[in-house]
């Protein structure tokens, strides 16, 4: 069974320190993403290096990438070697190559907003993450265009996720996975330890709720 075959899928998204990347590891996560694009939880290369380095093997590695230049996108993954790649923005046919020769996996970020969200063929990724009009902002938004929108790869969930509200996307979407950032925080950047506890208990707990009825 490869990563992409489990049941479900669980990532804490725009760690910032290896204390927080291994709480999320000891409260289960499936992945941890750090963050390579413009935003508050925007690590160097040199930090993200450091954290994936010390967490191999123990949890999927996902570098986060919002309208980076391929070439910015090839150098970090020459740097450091990810076992997955989440783009937010355009995903050129030349990148998706070059992505695919690197062996990682590949989720496509699609606003749930966007015309994208119906135009992009998510056959040629290994899965999507639906977010928000606006991806990272943490806002909360509706699931209800999920009913009209097959997709043919497992969906991951994002935007506005917290421990609250997880089981209940889970159970009103068919969702295959749930990511969740700012839900998760103390502050931008800064992990609250027990709110990552219960968001992962929660979301493994309604999987298996779920996919047992």
């Amino acid at each position: 069974m490869t990563e992409f075959d489990a049941p479900f899928f669980v990532k804490i998204c725009g760690l910032t320190t290896l204390g927080d990347a291994n709480a999320a590891i000891d409260a289960g996560a499936s992945a941890v993403g750090l963050i390579l694009a413009t935003s508050p939880r925007q690590l160097s290369l040199d930090r993200a290096l450091a954290i994936a380095e010390a967490t191999r093997d123990r949890v999927l590695r996902t570098l986060v990438f919002r309208d980076n230049d391929d070439e910015f996108i090839l150098h970090a993954l020459d740097l450091i070697d990810a076992d997955v790649v989440q783009v937010h923005g355009p995903l050129s046919g030349e990148l998706l190559e070059q992505l695919r020769q690197r062996d990682v996996r590949v989720i496509k970020a699609l606003s749930i907003t966007s015309d994208e969200f119906y135009d992009f063929n998510e056959g040629s990724v290994d899965a999507v993450l639906v977010d928000g009009a606006t991806p990272g902002s943490g806002e909360r938004h509706s699931w209800e265009e999920l009913k009209d929108r097959p997709f043919v790869v497992p969906v991951i969930a994002a935007g506005g996720l917290s421990d609250e509200n997880v089981a209940h996307v889970i159970a009103e979407t068919n969702t295959w996975g749930v990511d969740s950032a700012s839900g998760v925080e103390s502050s931008p950047g800064v992990k609250h330890r027990e709110r990552m506890n219960l968001f992962v208990a929660n979301a493994q707990f309604a999987f298996r709720e779920r996919d047992s009825s």
